[in-house]
């Protein structure tokens, strides 16, 4: 794989920022893309609310695990936004949902096909995953929640009962974030009664985890919709023991992804 560090402007932010990407190596013998394919199906993955855009390739395994696949993989970095539109803050979900996927298909050969475009995420991220999953159905094919932070509107309020205020000014007070389109028990009540297919999902939370009742009753409200979920737990707290295990887990569930995971 290469690793491409990328710094540029964002006008939807109006500062200079980050994104990393794995890109697929080009075969040494011909010049070619992998499997002649052109241009790459792509993951955005999503780091948690105290990591940045180089968490995922410092703390787990996953340029070995991308070793052999023809998949790009997109790592911007948001700060502590919760891939939002802060009520105090940068416009940060404009950001995530136009204007990186323009610009790192403008620097990289990557897929704009549906089937070819996931998403993935831990804590943080795992919301960002699933909130433009929800909200975008018909641009991705699937998308991965870890220890995701899926109930927001509980994690204000009880943010809020400590004297912290940091989720406020991401989302607002709780009364008015419930039922909003940040709100993805709310989100999913939308999606639902549009018609079109949803993308393919997979939630993933450990058992020792402080998000783990959150993840509980999230998989409940998909599966009272009738949403299909691919859902999993297992021993583990909020950790990245949990996450490198869990990552390499997503990549191989990916549909359509030309792989070979031997090594």
């Amino acid at each position: 794989m290469a690793l491409i560090h990328c710094h540029f402007y964002s006008h939807v932010l109006g500062l200079m920022t980050t994104m990393s990407v794995f890109l697929p190596e080009l075969s040494q013998d011909t010049g070619q893309q992998p499997q002649g394919e052109t241009p790459f199906p792509t993951l955005y993955l999503l780091h948690g609310r105290s990591d940045d855009h180089s968490a995922w390739q410092r703390r787990t395994s996953l340029e070995r695990y991308l070793e052999g696949m023809n998949l790009a993989v997109v790592m911007p970095e948001v700060g502590r936004s919760y891939y939002t539109d802060m009520q105090t803050g940068q416009r940060y979900w404009s950001f995530i949902s136009q204007e990186v996927p323009r610009v790192a298909r403008r620097y990289f050969p990557l897929s704009q096909r549906r089937e070819e475009n996931y998403l993935a995420g831990l804590s943080m991220g795992g919301y960002g995953a699933f909130k433009l999953a929800f909200t975008f159905p018909e641009r991705f094919a699937a998308a991965a929640s870890l220890s995701g932070a899926l109930d927001v509107v509980r994690l204000t309020g009880s943010e809020l009962e400590t004297g912290q205020q940091e989720l406020v000014h991401v989302f607002g007070e709780p009364q008015t974030l419930a039922g909003s389109e940040n709100d993805l028990f709310a989100l999913t009540e939308s999606v639902h009664e549009r018609a079109g297919a949803l993308p393919k999902l997979y939630q993933w939370c450990g058992t020792e985890d402080f998000l783990y009742l959150d993840n509980r009753r999230f998989r409940k409200h998909l599966d009272d919709l009738g949403i299909q979920v691919d859902y999993d737990e297992g021993p583990g707290g909020h950790e990245w023991s949990c996450w490198d295990a869990q990552i390499k887990k997503v990549l191989a569930w990916l549909p359509g992804v030309e792989r070979n995971l031997q090594g």
